[in-house]
C-alpha cells in the first residue's frame, strides 16, 4: 500500500483514536449496565437494563467495533510500522479482530437473547469485563511499543540497512 500523505495519516489516527476509545466506553458502559441488571433484584430495572444493553449493541457495537479494525488495518498499512513488521502491531491487530468476532457472534446474541427473555446471567457481566480488560491492554500495548522486531521486520530491517551500507561504499552517487 502506499504510504499515507501526513495531513491523512493525523486524520486517520485521530478518528481511529477516538473510535477507539469510544469502543472502551461503550464496553464499560455494557459492563454497567450488565452489574446493574444481574445484581438486581427489580424486574423492572432489569428490563431497563436489558433494553438499553440491546439498543448499543444493536447500533453501536458492531460499526466502533469494525470503524477501529478498519482504521486500524489502513494505518498499520499504510505507515512505516506495517501490520507485521512490529509485534506490538501485530498483536493489537489480532486482539482488535478476535474481539471484534466476539463482538459481532457472541456479544450481541447474548444482548438480544437477556432482552428477548428480561433475565441476565453472569456471561453479560464477564463478556464486557474480559473485553474492558483486552481494550486496555491494546491500549497499553499502543502507548508502550513492546517487544520490538517480527522475524519479518527484522529482515526487511536487515535488508534495507545492507543495501544502504553498499550504497555507502559506491563511490558513485546511487539515483
Amino acid at each position: 500500500m502506499k504510504p499515507l500523505k501526513r495531513p491523512v495519516r493525523r486524520g486517520l489516527l485521530v478518528a481511529h483514536v477516538a473510535v477507539s476509545v469510544s469502543w472502551l466506553g461503550l464496553t464499560v458502559g455494557l459492563l454497567a449496565l450488565g452489574i446493574t441488571a444481574f445484581t438486581t433484584g427489580d424486574p423492572a430495572t432489569v428490563g431497563a437494563a436489558t433494553r438499553a444493553m440491546k439498543i448499543f449493541g444493536d447500533w453501536l457495537v458492531v460499526p466502533v467495533a469494525l470503524l477501529a479494525l478498519v482504521s486500524g488495518l489502513v494505518l498499520a498499512l499504510g505507515t512505516p510500522w506495517g501490520l507485521a513488521r512490529h509485534r506490538w502491531v501485530w498483536t493489537k491487530f489480532w486482539l482488535t479482530l478476535i474481539t471484534t468476532g466476539l463482538s459481532v457472534f457472541s456479544l450481541r446474541p447474548g444482548i438480544d437473547a437477556a432482552a428477548a427473555d428480561k433475565a441476565v446471567d453472569i456471561n453479560l457481566v464477564i463478556a464486557p469485563s474480559v473485553a474492558t480488560a483486552t481494550y486496555l491492554l491494546i491500549t497499553a500495548v499502543s502507548i508502550l511499543k513492546p517487544w520490538g522486531l517480527t522475524r519479518r521486520g527484522r529482515r526487511l530491517r536487515f535488508s534495507a540497512s545492507s543495501v544502504k551500507s553498499v550504497d555507502a561504499r559506491s563511490p558513485r552517487q546511487t539515483a
